[in-house]
């Protein structure tokens, strides 16, 4: 019979990990598929230092009580986009209640999303998959970016993401051959295809499949993967650039004429940085378009902020495909006794409790596709095209931490033992993240040196007094 434990202290899976062969390391809960393969589902260990809220431990803990195998548990293939995913399902209502069999013969055949017809969405599975046909996809790289993104306390939202193994044969039984026939002969499809048929030749060979270690469990019964939930709509070129000189390099630079990365670039106060970046920005005519015809400055302090942190991350992390990959979701922002206050917003009309408190509708961004980073493979296109170089705005928390962040890494401290033993990384991917970071730092300090770094950004307190005052920061002191 299927089982499931839960292991509620912190211990190490010896199960993958790239030429390493090291361990993930968190919280486990255990389960076993109907051939009697074992399963595990990892919280990862919460990064020192870090800041997860009473939230992101409850996604954690709803994405580990999620077994594959029980009646009211549907797996669907994704059929759009370019990466190879399976779409987890509550099917405990509805037409096929309680019968992943005829969902998933019936529903899952149909291709697309299966929200409406199940009791609702539980998860996205990812694993990783590389192939040069295929789209890049590196599933440890979304629990780096969940994990980091604590220790900076991060503006930007990441999706909370655990790691989960699965029995082999049952994904390639229930998931990978429907995706893959989906997917067949439809050329706008052709990336999503050849992961798929990656995935079948891999999941039928492991060994076929190289570096094996990164798809596959060591004794080769099981790939593995993260849980993820994702939600949000897709900037259009205020936030996620014209894109008109094409992927790679090309559309990072035109990313970095949208209003807030321009706004970044100003040498001036804040106030001024803010009217010149959308003024600039405003001269292009498809982004005067996307931008609309207003943009409050405190939507331009937020949007400043997450880019700073997104470029800073992708930087760490060699993250190749961002631009294009931006998402948000709408807020309502108040001030309520001399504190900001926010609620998420449903429709363009604030709630009749607040509507006396003069709330402001704004857009917060995501990024929820993160999978193209953490691999030395993967081109850096933030470092390429010098991102952090040009950026004259920044937190003042967040160059503290990023310089501590260094400092520790330098000392093999507390937080590279973190990232050494919890991951599973290669010494190789260890090494790109520790050799960024200190990249990172090396630009950010000696722009500070130079006086040319504004410590000015802070959202909220410019919410409260409409201002843009600068902290004072030390920059050598980590």
């Amino acid at each position: 019979m299927r089982h499931l434990a839960i292991c509620v202290v912190a211990i190490a899976l010896g199960t993958h990990a790239g030429q390493a062969a090291q361990s993930v390391r968190g919280t486990v809960t255990h389960f076993q598929s109907p051939a009697g393969v074992a399963e595990e589902c990892v919280a990862l260990d919460p990064i020192p230092g870090g800041f997860y809220s009473e939230q992101d431990r409850a996604e954690e803990k709803s994405f580990c009580a999620i077994d594959f195998h029980v009646p009211s548990v549907a797996l669907c293939p994704k059929t759009w986009s370019t990466s190879a995913g399976t779409l987890v399902y509550d099917i405990s209502s509805g037409t096929h209640a309680n019968d992943p069999a005829s969902f998933e013969r019936e529903v899952c055949r149909r291709g697309g999303s299966a929200r409406e017809e199940a009791t609702r969405e539980l998860a996205k599975y990812k694993q990783t998959i590389n192939t040069p046909d295929s789209s890049a996809t590196f599933s440890t790289a979304s629990l780096l970016y969940y994990h980091l993104s604590r220790y900076f306390d991060t503006t930007v939202n990441v999706p909370v993401a655990v790691y989960r193994s699965m029995d082999k044969d049952s994904h390639l039984r229930r998931v990978t051959e429907l995706g893959t026939q989906l997917t067949a002969e439809k050329p706008s499809l052709r990336m999503i295809h050849a992961g798929w048929s990656a995935l079948r030749e891999a999941e039928g060979n492991p060994e076929s499949y190289r570096p094996t270690d990164e798809l596959f469990t060591a004794d080769r019964k099981r790939i593995y993967g993260i849980l993820i939930l994702t939600a949000g709509e897709r900037y259009n070129s205020e936030i996620n650039g014209t894109r008109e000189s094409g992927w790679g390099s090309g559309q990072n630079r035109d990313f970095q004429h949208t209003a807030p990365y321009l706004a970044l670039q100003s040498l001036k106060p804040l106030a001024e940085a803010i009217q010149e970046g959308v003024e600039e920005a405003r001269m292009n005519p498809r982004l005067a378009r996307d931008m609309g015809p207003e943009v409050l400055d405190e939507q331009m302090v937020f949007w400043m902020q997450e880019l700073t942190e997104i470029t800073l991350l992708d930087f760490i992390f060699s993250q190749q495909d961002r631009i294009g990959n931006i998402d948000y979701r709408r807020a309502w922002y108040w001030i309520e006794d001399g504190r900001v206050r926010s609620r998420a917003a449903h429709g363009k009309e604030p709630p009749e409790a607040i509507t006396g408190l003069s709330p402001i509708l704004l857009k917060r961004t995501w990024i929820n596709d993160n999978d193209a980073g953490g691999r030395a493979a993967y081109v850096d296109f933030a470092e390429k095209t010098e991102m952090l170089e040009k950026i004259r705005h920044f937190n003042a928390d967040t160059y503290r931490r990023l310089l501590a962040l260094d400092s520790d890494f330098s000392q093999a401290g507390p937080l590279y033992a973190y990232f050494r033993d919890t991951f599973g990384l290669s010494q190789r991917q260890l090494g790109l993240i520790v050799r960024h970071t200190a990249h990172a730092a090396a630009i950010l300090r000696e722009t500070c040196r130079a006086g040319e770094l504004r410590f000015d950004l802070e959202p909220e307190t410019f919410l409260v007094d409409g201002g843009g005052s600068e902290q004072p920061v030390e920059c050598n002191a980590p």
